[in-house]
């Protein structure tokens, strides 16, 4: 069996969108997990990626503007 191991050879540039593409995703996902916990506390059941997804566009996109910064594939 083969392996092979690649290391990024970023530049400064680089290492701030890959920052900045990481926090989004961070804050993306423990948004989305506090929100699942919370509706299903309430209804008792979770919602779906696209009830989400819509929820993140309208409420939290429109408070952190910083979330235009970077892709709109590192929020998903």
């Amino acid at each position: 069996m083969k392996s092979f191991k690649t290391k990024l050879k970023v530049n400064h540039q680089q290492k701030t969108i890959l920052a900045k593409q990481a926090g989004v995703a961070c804050h993306a996902y423990n948004w989305g997990l506090a929100t699942c916990i919370k509706e299903y506390e309430e209804t008792k059941k979770r919602p779906n990626a696209i009830t989400l997804h819509k929820r993140l566009v309208a409420e939290v996109k429109s408070i952190n503007p910083w979330y235009y910064e970077v892709s709109n594939c590192a929020s998903q």
